[in-house]
């Protein structure tokens, strides 16, 4: 959940000082920038600072690296050695929800300050602070809260670490040896995906429309669909002839056009900014109704509902073709 909290904290909070500039600082400097680089790992591919290049570079040299320098040669008998592991696997249902390497990326912290023992008073530190700050804006707190979190299954999450190697687990999942690095951020999206399709499936009320379960939803898979078509786009030599068959299959179908449409891309700017497009007729926006009444409006043939639908279909879709992909031939 780490950087879905910080964008909303983000977002609100880059709101808040555009309608009240003379607002008292609500965050520290170091908080702010942490929840800005946790907000931000959120945008995968099209993080518009580092690109493709550049993300494949700071999990390379500087997450996978941290991790190693942290786990591995701590055993005094060096022959056992080869036993020891620098990446662990978290599932939910079965399904990878997250790994050690994309909890460092997307919570925002430095990678080797992270893994430094006793670096735990300091990440309690900063979630604290956005704590606080939902306390602010009138978040509701406690353990009897109702969220998605009531309609999960405590049995479906791991009951024991999966841990691996990460320079052998890297070379045996989706595009193969020879693209690892490649192969680290697809890790990423497949946890994300398997995350919104899987945890963040059913609000509190099921017979409800919840907004932010939607949202995370939404924003999650629209994020995957749009770094796929860049991986597609600008490294099409480093992708196996199966592997574009199955970007393909993801970005081809006719919900993830839907999604993807040049045309629709100021709804997801609304949910992920708090902004409406300067092209929107006020008069058809409805803060009563679900999303504003927006959906109408970028999307003429679906009602709220049937875009519901059409977004959980892709969403499922997606993690499944993921699945499909993460899991190497036999005979490859």
């Amino acid at each position: 959940m780490a950087p879905y909290l910080s964008l909303f904290v983000h977002e609100s909070y880059r709101k808040l000082k555009v309608i009240d500039p003379t607002l008292p600082a609500q965050l520290s400097t170091d908080a702010e920038a942490i929840v800005t680089r946790s907000r931000h790992s959120l945008k995968l591919f099209e993080d518009n600072q580092r690109g493709i290049d550049g993300q494949l570079a700071y999990f390379r040299d500087s997450i996978t690296p941290a991790h190693a320098g942290r786990f591995l040669n701590n055993t005094w008998l060096k022959a056992a050695r080869f036993l020891e592991t620098d990446l662990g696997l978290y599932s939910y249902a079965g399904k990878i929800i997250s790994t050690t390497h994309a909890a460092t990326f997307h919570m925002g912290f430095d990678p080797v300050t992270m893994l430094t023992k006793g670096a735990g008073p300091r990440l309690q530190s900063v979630y604290a602070e956005s704590g606080r700050y939902f306390l602010g804006l009138g978040a509701t707190t406690g353990s009897d809260a109702k969220t998605f979190v009531s309609q999960l299954d405590p049995m479906h999450f791991d009951r024991r670490p999966n841990d691996v190697r990460s320079t052998k687990y890297y070379q045996q999942v989706f595009n193969g040896a020879d693209t690892p690095d490649i192969n680290r951020l697809l890790m990423v999206f497949l946890g994300l995906m398997n995350f919104a399709n899987s945890v963040i499936n059913l609000g509190a009320d099921p017979e409800k429309i919840e907004y932010t379960v939607f949202k995370i939803r939404f924003l999650t898979l629209y994020q995957a669909l749009c770094s796929l078509q860049i991986l597609r786009n600008e490294r099409p030599n480093n992708l196996t002839a199966r592997s574009m068959r199955l970007v393909e299959r993801i970005s081809g179908t006719s919900s993830a056009s839907l999604i993807m449409n040049r045309a629709s891309k100021p709804f997801r700017n609304t949910l992920m900014h708090y902004d409406l497009d300067s092209r929107v007729d006020l008069t058809k926006v409805d803060v009563t109704q679900p999303f504003f009444n927006l959906v109408p409006i970028y999307f003429p043939l679906h009602d709220t509902q049937s875009f519901i639908e059409t977004v959980n279909s892709c969403i499922e879709e997606t993690a499944s073709t993921l699945e499909e992909w993460a899991a190497l031939p036999k005979s490859y």
